[in-house]
C-alpha cells in the first residue's frame, strides 16, 4: 500500500507534531522552533509535522529534519483539524516502531499519538487548552462539540508520559482536572539575549511598542484607548508590529481613526526577528494589555512579547494577571496594571515617560532577570530533564484506551 509521504533513510526515532502553521512570526511558532530542536537535537533528527500557509512545500528535509504539512484547503475549523490528524495517523502508522520519542501540543496531534499498541514515548505540550480558547475565536462553537473536545483534552492528559507547561497557572488548571502534580513540568517560555542593534532608520523620535498577535484577548483596543489619552504628547507615537498580515488589523485601524490617533501610529505586519529586534530595543516601553478573560485567566499564559522585550532592555507595562506576574515583578521590570482599564493603563505610562532614568534602571534589571530566569537554553535544559526520564530502559509507555470521536463540522 502506497505511504503517506516518502520515509526519509534512515527513518525518524522522534516525530514533534502542532496544529499551528510553522514557521511564522507568532509566538506559537517561535516556540515550536526551540521545543522541536530540543527535541530533535536529543534524538538526532526526526519529523516536524505542522501547518502551512499554502506557500510553503508539503514536503521539506532540512538536514536531519523532515517537515510535512498536510494540504488542507477547508474553510471549516474543525474539518481542517481531523483533517490534520487523521493525516498525522497515517503517518504514525507507516513510521510503525521506529518511532521512540514524540512531543504534541494539541488534541488534534495527540489522538494519533496516543493510539492503542504505541512504542514510544509521548509528551504534551500543554500551552493552551482548546476547549477554554477556541469559544473566543468560534463562538457559535456547539455546547456537544466543546464536550468532546473536553473529552478529548482529558484522554490526552491522562494518557501523554509526561506534560510540560508554560505556567503555574495552567498548571493548577491541569491539577484540577484530575492529572498527578508529578507527572507536569513547568518549563516557561524564553527569550535571547541579541547584541545591541541599530535604531530604525525610519523610526519615530520617541514611541512606545506592541508586538505580537491582534485577537481581542491581546488587548490592543485597550492600548489604543490609552494613547488617545496621550494625545497631549505630540511627539510620542505608538509602533503596532503585528505577528500577521494586514488584513487582520483593520478594525483597529477603525478604531483609532475613530479616536483621531491615527497620525501617531506606526503599523508593521510579518517581521522578520532580525526586522523586529530593532523596534523592540529602542522603544522606551513596550506594552502587553492583556484583557481580563479566561482565556488570559483560567488557563494563563506565558506571554513572549513579555520576555523579548525584557531581553532586549526595555521596561513592560502589563495588564496585571497571575501568569504575569510569574515572569516580571512590578516596578521591578516594569509595571503592572489593572487589565481592561485605559485611563490607569496612560496614567502609568505617563509617569514612566516622566522618569527616564528610571525606565533605564527598570530595562536594566529586566534584561538581567532573563538573562538568569528565562533564556531558551534555560527552557531546553530543563525539557532535556524530561526527555531523560522517559528514555529510561526501564520506563513503559501507559496503556491506552479508546478516546471519544468528533463529529466531522463544528
Amino acid at each position: 500500500m502506497p505511504g503517506v509521504f516518502m520515509v526519509p533513510i534512515p527513518p525518524p526515532a522522534s516525530l514533534y507534531a502542532a496544529f499551528d502553521v510553522f514557521p511564522s512570526r507568532k509566538g506559537a511558532a517561535i516556540h515550536i522552533d526551540h521545543f522541536s530542536r530540543a527535541l530533535f537535537n536529543r534524538m538526532g533528527g526526526g519529523l516536524l509535522h505542522v501547518l502551512g500557509d499554502g506557500a510553503m512545500p508539503a514536503f521539506q528535509q532540512e538536514q536531519n529534519i523532515t517537515i510535512v504539512r498536510p494540504r488542507l484547503p477547508l474553510p471549516n475549523y474543525l474539518a481542517r483539524a481531523l483533517g490534520y490528524s487523521e493525516h498525522l495517523a497515517r503517518i504514525v502508522a507507516e513510521l510503525g516502531t521506529g518511532l521512540k520519542l514524540c512531543q504534541f501540543r494539541d488534541v488534534w496531534s495527540g489522538v494519533p499519538l496516543l493510539g492503542a499498541g504505541r512504542h514510544h514515548a509521548a509528551v504534551f505540550e500543554v500551552n493552551a487548552l482548546a476547549s477554554i480558547e477556541l469559544p473566543f475565536s468560534y463562538a457559535e462553537i456547539a455546547p456537544s462539540t466543546l464536550a468532546k473536545l473536553r473529552a478529548q483534552e482529558s484522554f490526552c492528559l491522562r494518557h501523554a508520559d509526561h506534560i510540560v507547561t508554560p505556567s503555574h497557572v495552567l498548571q493548577k488548571r491541569i491539577i484540577a482536572l484530575g492529572i498527578a502534580p508529578e507527572k507536569i513540568s513547568v518549563i516557561p517560555n524564553g527569550a535571547r539575549l541579541n547584541p545591541p542593534c541599530s535604531r530604525p532608520t525610519d523610526a519615530p523620535g520617541s514611541y512606545l511598542l506592541y508586538f505580537g498577535a491582534l485577537q481581542p484577548w491581546q488587548g490592543v483596543d485597550v492600548l489604543l484607548r490609552a494613547f488617545a489619552r496621550l494625545a497631549d504628547l505630540p511627539d510620542l507615537h505608538l509602533v503596532i508590529c503585528a505577528s500577521h498580515d494586514s488584513r487582520r488589523a483593520r478594525a483597529l485601524q477603525r478604531l483609532a481613526h475613530s479616536l483621531q490617533i491615527s497620525p501617531r501610529i506606526r503599523w508593521l505586519c510579518a517581521l522578520s526577528e532580525d526586522e523586529l529586534a530593532p523596534w523592540r530595543e529602542h522603544a522606551l516601553l513596550s506594552v502587553a494589555p492583556l484583557t481580563e478573560c479566561a482565556r488570559n485567566l483560567e488557563q494563563g499564559c506565558s506571554p513572549l512579547k513579555i520576555l523579548e522585550s525584557m531581553s532586549s532592555g526595555v521596561p513592560v507595562v502589563a495588564s496585571d494577571l497571575p501568569a504575569v506576574r510569574e515572569l516580571m515583578v512590578d516596578r521591578v521590570h516594569g509595571r503592572l496594571v489593572h487589565p481592561d482599564r485605559p485611563g490607569e493603563l496612560a496614567r502609568v505610562i505617563r509617569v514612566l515617560l516622566h522618569h527616564p532614568e528610571s525606565l533605564r534602571e527598570m530595562g536594566d534589571r529586566a534584561r538581567t532577570h532573563v538573562a538568569e530566569n528565562f533564556l531558551w537554553d534555560h527552557a531546553v535544559s530543563a525539557l532535556n530533564r524530561v526527555y531523560s526520564g522517559l528514555l529510561a530502559p526501564n520506563r513503559e509507555p501507559t496503556l491506552m484506551l479508546s478516546p471519544h470521536r468528533f463529529p466531522t463540522s463544528a
